[in-house]
């Protein structure tokens, strides 16, 4: 032993006094250099390294690139010159003009713009002159609003891809190596978007299915399916899943959302397993450069009311805060097709969340957001004349109550390394306590989850900042316990997981490739790859290519409550899997697509096409063909598809006229016992369109929006009722049908904003949309086939302070 630690100690001794004197030897320089874009970053880096810096960090906003050389190989003269050779100009060098000239259209940057202007970002710390780098490669998990002054005026975004400015309504971010879109205020405030079911009325990615008949429930789609296969998350942290499946998005208030990120096709492993057909992440409202309240009013025909109230503050130099308050309720008995059942049910909504951040970055390097969340949802609906303050069993007549509650607590802290703005560490946590307990005339449908959410994440490079990666663990726990007539259904789910990512960007592309392996305690091992690559064909058109693997355990009684309000008795086809006796879903996605921006009219314009296929194993098909009377689940034997083609035009045709024209095809079919069928409810053909107006700002900031918004939704295939008696069957597909909204705004100045709008102008209403809607309690009565309106025309009136 004596000989082993004599030979090894002094050989260790060596290795780190080697380490430390190189250590020593590297210099820190911060010097400015000239570009505009991610293309630019990527030459300039390129090039740096190239001169043997040992790493390059260049900040798009800044211009500022910080340096790490060692001064025995190098110099800061040499690195620069290297750059100027690439096409920018610097503080030392000025590129030749031939180089320059040859730069693509997007890195053409301002030449005759003074360096001396710029001089003074060197001035801020290494932790600010590399935030903008930071933000645009470390993890979404810690992107936490570190420069509250600074990241306010931009749209977050999803995990990898970069920050930056847009005016657009929702503009896709050119940046990211998926097909990413970012929906900001602007988009938000066109349409009354009273939460977040209802804040996609106006694009044209994700489609809005229509109130269920009596629970007054409305769904996502994105590809062509359920929102069950999209991951909604609030800043990155799980929110619309398990028993909040159903009525979740209405408890996100559209006035508490600063932005919404839509990602199609499988998201960054980072993130998770359950992405399949993409990501829908919401940002709320945080402070910006000042303090702010701001008060909405709400009200609508059928006398639904709202109340938001939200303040943003500095507390402390280090210490800001966000009180988000929600109120809500529906008060009308309106029945308008005569059928004895509310169009909507009567409720009312509670609504409370409080953020607390924390932003030292300049000094110790840590950020960190705490956030806390209550939610109390009551909704009543049924029969015209149904008591409840009576039970069901005492009345002839039919009624569905449902009272949700919901607890979340949350905090996400990340440290930057100091002088080494390209590494960081982050850790998020979330609890999650929900209850609901509910009753669709005789039936009842109780259920209580508690989740615990974790993942640790670490993101440094490899030899530059072109090659970046991402590497962590993460820990999902859910607990469910759940009650279905007189069924219970206990279960408790635990997920370690390791995830790795990689991210390689050149001058024309960005290869995001990363794999993750998880560790279900009922599902198994499950090992999920995914991987994003974009090229800029040229400065204008771009192609996105993705591939991916996704899994979940589907929580079939929450996410299928809007058949509960029927005569149609459960049945569960039990194959030896875990999860109600059903095994895991899996699906693999792939998607490609091709944007092009171009001059129409000498006005800006671009078209975007994509396609994605989504392949399913065991997937749980919910069979509503098999009978009228049955509720049939079972994990899919043979194959299930999804295919979704857009293609969408969008163009400034006019100074602050835009248009928006899409159109879209679905193709989604499975195998059912009774043989091979498309799925019902989805239409292959669906047309969009939008037009948006304002005018020009007075004096007084003063100025009006014009909003309207076109559907074309055409045949959907319906459930089998073949079997019923003649008078309680319905046709074997709907019939095409539009829609149409509009809004009128007027903001009186920088304070005051006023809006009117109408919801369905053309009142179209799907007829006779309840079954046996006379005999509840009968074997035909159906309230869950609805595919279009059930309501005429809503309109709305609202009104936005602040102070």
């Amino acid at each position: 032993m004596k000989i082993f630690l004599g030979k090894i100690l002094p050989f260790c001794f060596i290795l780190f006094a080697a380490f430390f004197s190189a250590q020593n030897l590297n210099t820190i320089e911060k010097v400015i250099v000239k570009g505009n874009c991610v293309q630019c970053k990527a030459r300039i880096e390129k090039a740096a390294m190239s001169a043997d810096a040992t790493s390059a960090s260049w900040s798009p906003e800044t211009k500022v690139l910080e340096l790490t050389f060692n001064a025995s190989k190098t110099s800061e003269d040499k690195i620069l010159k290297k750059i100027a050779d690439a096409g920018h100009d610097n503080e030392k060098y000025r590129a030749d003009d031939a180089v320059y000239d040859k730069l693509p259209g997007c890195c053409l940057y301002d030449r005759e713009q003074n360096i001396e202007e710029l001089l003074p970002n060197k001035a801020k710390s290494v932790a600010e002159i590399g935030k903008d780098s930071i933000l645009m490669q470390m993890p979404m998990d810690m992107k936490l609003d570190m420069d509250h002054s600074k990241i306010s005026e931009k749209e977050k975004s999803i995990e990898g891809v970069v920050i930056e400015k847009t005016q657009a309504a929702t503009s896709i971010d050119q940046k990211s190596a998926g097909l990413m879109m970012n929906m900001g205020g602007k988009e938000l405030m066109k349409a009354a978007c009273c939460n977040l079911a209802e804040s996609f009325e106006t694009n044209a990615t994700v489609d809005v299915s229509y109130s269920n008949a009596v629970t007054g429930t409305k769904q996502l789609r994105m590809l062509g399916l359920d929102q069950k296969y999209t991951a909604i998350t609030q800043s990155q942290l799980p929110e619309v899943r398990g028993l909040a499946s159903a009525y979740g998005l209405n408890f996100i208030p559209g006035k508490w959302i600063g932005s919404i990120q839509l990602v199609k096709g499988g998201s960054t492993v980072v993130n998770g397993y359950e992405s399949i057909t993409g990501q829908i992440n919401t940002e709320l409202l945080t402070y910006k450069d000042k303090p702010e309240t701001a008060v909405n009013l709400y009200l609508d025909n059928n006398l639904r009311t709202e109340i938001n109230v939200t303040n943003t503050q500095l507390l402390s130099e280090h210490w800001n805060q966000t009180i988000l308050l929600h109120g809500n309720g529906t008060f009308s008995e309106r029945d308008s097709n005569k059928d004895g059942f509310l169009d909507q049910p009567k409720g009312s909504q509670i609504n409370v969340g409080y953020l607390l951040n924390y932003d030292d970055l300049q000094h110790s390097n840590i950020v960190s957001h705490f956030g806390i969340n209550y939610v109390k949802d009551e909704r009543n609906g049924g029969q015209k004349g149904y008591d409840f303050s009576k039970p069901q069993t005492t009345q002839n007549l039919y009624g569905v109550g449902i009272n949700s509650s919901r607890f979340q607590f949350w905090n996400k802290t990340g440290y930057v390394f100091k002088d080494k703005p390209y590494q960081s560490i982050g850790w998020m946590n979330q609890v999650t306590y929900h209850q609901q307990n509910s009753f669709f005339g005789n039936r009842n449908y109780d259920g209580k989850e508690t989740s615990y959410y974790s993942n640790l994440v670490f993101q440094g490079i490899i030899g530059n900042t072109n090659n970046t990666f991402k590497t962590g663990a993460s820990f999902l726990y859910d607990s469910y316990n759940e009650d279905y007539v007189n069924q219970n259904y206990k279960r408790t789910e635990t997920v370690p997981g390791l995830f790795f990512e990689y991210t390689l960007t050149g001058v024309k592309y960005t290869l995001v490739a990363g794999a993750r392996v998880d560790f279900h305690n009922l599902a198994g091992t499950q090992f999920t790859p995914r991987v994003n690559f974009k090229y800029d064909i040229t400065p204008k058109t771009t192609l996105r290519l993705s591939a991916g693997k996704g899994f979940r355990t589907a929580n079939i009684f929450a996410e299928n409550q809007q058949y509960f309000a029927s005569n149609r008795t459960v049945e569960i086809k039990n194959n030896g899997g875990s999860i109600y006796g059903l095994k895991p879903e899996i699906a693999w996605n792939y998607g490609a697509s091709l944007n092009q921006e171009f001059k129409f009219l000498n006005r800006k314009s671009s078209i975007l096409l994509d396609f994605f296929r989504t392949d399913f194993q065991h997937q749980v098909l919910v069979d509503l063909y098999q009978s009228p009377q049955k509720l049939l689940f079972y994990n899919l034997e043979g194959s299930s598809f999804a295919n979704s083609f857009q293609a969408q035009w969008d163009l400034s045709l006019y100074k602050n006229l835009d248009f928006r024209l899409a159109y879209k095809y679905y193709d989604v079919q499975a195998n059912y016992i009774s043989g091979k069928k498309e799925v019902p409810f989805i239409a292959k053909n669906r047309g969009f369109a939008n037009i948006a107006y304002s005018t020009d700002k007075n004096e007084k900031g003063g100025f009006w929006t014009f909003d309207l918004t076109y559907n074309l939704i055409g045949p959907q295939n319906l459930p089998k009722t073949a079997t019923n008696p003649q008078e309680f069957q319905i046709d074997e597909k709907s019939k095409t049908f539009s829609t149409l909204n509009g809004q009128i705004a007027r903001n009186f100045n920088e304070k005051f904003r006023l809006y009117l709008g109408a919801e369905n102008i053309t009142s179209y209403k799907q007829k006779n949309p309840i079954i046996d809607a006379r005999n509840p309690f009968g074997n035909y009565f159906d309230a869950g086939n609805v595919y279009a309106p059930i309501m005429p025309i809503n309109v709305y009136l609202g009104v936005d302070l602040k102070f």
